[in-house]
């Protein structure tokens, strides 16, 4: 009887890693995404993507049927976004000056190019990715998360409140200021591509 049981386990179990490697399979490029926006770094965001799929495996016996699987990984990454920053904020920030800098042309994955396009500009298009990512940088967690769901992830307000766990006005009033504050941080370099036009 016990020789059941334990076998009943464990095929309970491989159908359940097979479900979740399915899942995070369908979801692995906006869970990338998102975790990338968030760190503003390839290493990272690859490290908190890992962290959080560790935690999410973990936890998958919990995990609701008929929920969104997405929502559940971007709210569970936010999280350990969230505890990082937390900790990094307490940590006094030491850089190496032997340590080249990082560019995130360097950390963008490969991309095959289009002929098609203007040379010109696929490059102020590069150029302006840069900049987006860099005033994303500098919005608080809470403005830039918002931000990122609703913008690049494309998720609803009902979502991205259940992701956040905060009422829909919060998200609201985050995303307003988030999206105000990085028009703000924008505009030196939209002015300066207007005039470049002109």
């Amino acid at each position: 009887m016990a020789v059941l049981q334990s076998v009943a386990q464990t095929t309970l179990a491989s159908e359940q890693n097979l479900l979740f490697e399915s899942m995070v399979k369908s979801y692995e490029k906006p869970l990338f995404q998102f975790a990338y926006r968030l760190c503003g770094n390839h290493h990272e965001a690859q490290d908190l993507l890992q962290e959080a799929l560790y935690r999410a495996y973990k936890s998958f016996s919990r995990f609701e049927a008929g929920t969104a699987f997405d929502r559940w990984l971007y709210q569970i990454i936010h999280n350990l976004y969230i505890d990082h920053y937390r900790k990094q904020k307490r940590r006094a920030i030491t850089t190496s000056i032997d340590e080249p800098v990082p560019h995130l042309e360097t950390e963008k994955t490969m991309e095959i190019p289009d002929w098609n396009q203007n040379p010109e500009k696929e490059a102020m298009r590069s150029e302006l990715g840069r900049q987006i990512q860099l005033g994303l940088k500098d919005l608080s967690p809470e403005y830039r998360t918002a931000v990122i769901l609703c913008d690049i992830q494309g998720l609803s307000y009902e979502e991205i409140a259940q992701v956040l766990n905060c009422s829909i006005g919060t998200v609201r009033s985050r995303i307003h200021r988030g999206r105000k504050i990085l028009r703000r941080l924008l505009s030196p370099y939209l002015q300066e591509m207007e005039v470049d036009k002109a």
